[in-house]
């Protein structure tokens, strides 16, 4: 079906506006360049509105054409979410930037500033619970299609749901003598990876190429076969997994990414190192992957407080009782290292701040007591 066109802005600045998005966008998709465009119309129907007197570049000023703007953006209904009012800054202030260079205007290009762009709230990821992960998990393998299979595919990767739709026939590559890697393509940060690959993965692998080779979709060289399009199949998978929670009586709502969530945890969880996760799950910046490290510790501080207060849910109970310690030197040694390997344990969950640094501190005295006490358990000469 066609999209309907909108008639032509009939505004004296519109020529000019079209032609600095025209050079913006010269290099950038179709989608971007609609985005420019409609952040255009939106801005110039506003002054069509409200300032109808403002037919050329040198009229504009921030008090009142911008502010008068970007108050109505946000009393606007319904209300725009944050990364909308932010896509639709950072376009116009791109705008503003073209139009004072070709115009010879600068003052355009402080019309809008950086504190008037708001920030997205911080998102910190929503890995599975362990119980939910089985239960989902379960279905899945239960089911065993199509879309069960590349759901756990997304699972046991960390790829997300654009990637798993861009994956090749042939994504499965060997790296050496029984190991295997998932070569992902270009994606939402213009990067490709390869991630290494269990054997459940590469059977996972197969099961996919078994069900594509039946498939009614022509084959057009993916993974995974496209009804009409990739953004169809995207919004098949998330219907898919919709179902499957329903049927599987999960309380809650549960969207793809979040499998890519718990398998990053997981990974934290194994002790793989920082910049290996990174690398997995395709981040180009540290911060990124820092919302995950921090998931990890708080987990590793709930599972601490739990194992303080009921110590028997996590382990088991001694064979003998903590009073037969060695005796003399040697049960003063270990007694240390007991109490400095809980302190590190400890020190480990809590942010950087004055805590922390006391417990630091604290771990340093014990280590020089415990040196001077491997002094005295070693005879003299």
């Amino acid at each position: 079906m066609n999209r309907v066109r909108r008639p032509a802005l009939q505004h004296p600045l519109a020529p000019v506006f079209a032609r600095a998005v025209e050079s913006i966008t010269a290099a950038l998709n179709h989608d971007t360049r609609r985005h420019y465009h409609g952040t255009a119309r939106n801005f110039l129907i506003y002054l069509a509105t409200e300032h109808s007197d403002i037919s050329t570049l040198e009229q504009l000023r921030r008090d009142p054409h911008i502010l008068g703007w970007l108050a109505r953006l946000r009393s606007q209904k319904p209300l725009l979410v944050t990364a909308s009012c932010i896509n639709l800054l950072i376009h116009m202030r791109c705008i503003f930037t073209e139009l004072a260079w070709t115009g010879q205007l600068p003052d355009l290009a402080h019309l809008i500033r950086s504190d008037d762009i708001p920030r997205m709230p911080q998102r910190l990821p929503r890995p599975l619970t362990m119980e939910q992960d089985q239960i989902l998990q379960q279905e899945l393998s239960r089911r065993n299609d199509s879309g069960a299979n590349a759901l756990l595919l997304m699972r046991h990767t960390g790829i997300r749901i654009g990637e798993c739709a861009d994956l090749a026939c042939d994504c499965l590559r060997s790296t050496g003598p029984d190991q295997w890697a998932i070569h992902v393509p270009l994606g939402k940060l213009k990067t490709e990876r390869m991630v290494p690959v269990d054997s459940f993965v590469c059977e996972l692998v197969q099961r996919l190429r078994f069900f594509r080779s039946v498939d009614v979709v022509p084959h057009d060289g993916f993974l995974l076969p496209r009804p009409h399009s990739k953004e169809a199949l995207v919004r098949q998978i998330r219907d898919y997994l919709h179902q499957v929670c329903v049927a599987a009586d999960l309380p809650v709502r549960i969207v793809p990414h979040q499998l890519r969530h718990t398998y990053a945890t997981e990974m934290l969880r194994l002790g793989i190192r920082f910049p290996s996760l990174m690398k997995l799950l395709g981040h180009v910046s540290p911060e990124m992957t820092m919302r995950y490290v921090d998931v990890a510790l708080t987990d590793l501080q709930r599972e601490y407080h739990l194992a303080r207060s009921q110590p028997r849910h996590l382990v088991p109970r001694p064979k003998n009782p903590l009073t037969l310690t060695p005796g003399g030197l040697e049960g003063v040694i270990e007694s240390i290292l007991a109490t400095q390997h809980a302190l590190e344990m400890f020190r480990r969950t809590l942010p950087d701040g004055a805590t922390r640094r006391s417990l630091n501190r604290l771990s340093n005295r014990l280590t020089k007591i415990l040196s001077e006490a491997r002094k005295l358990q070693t005879p003299e000469e």
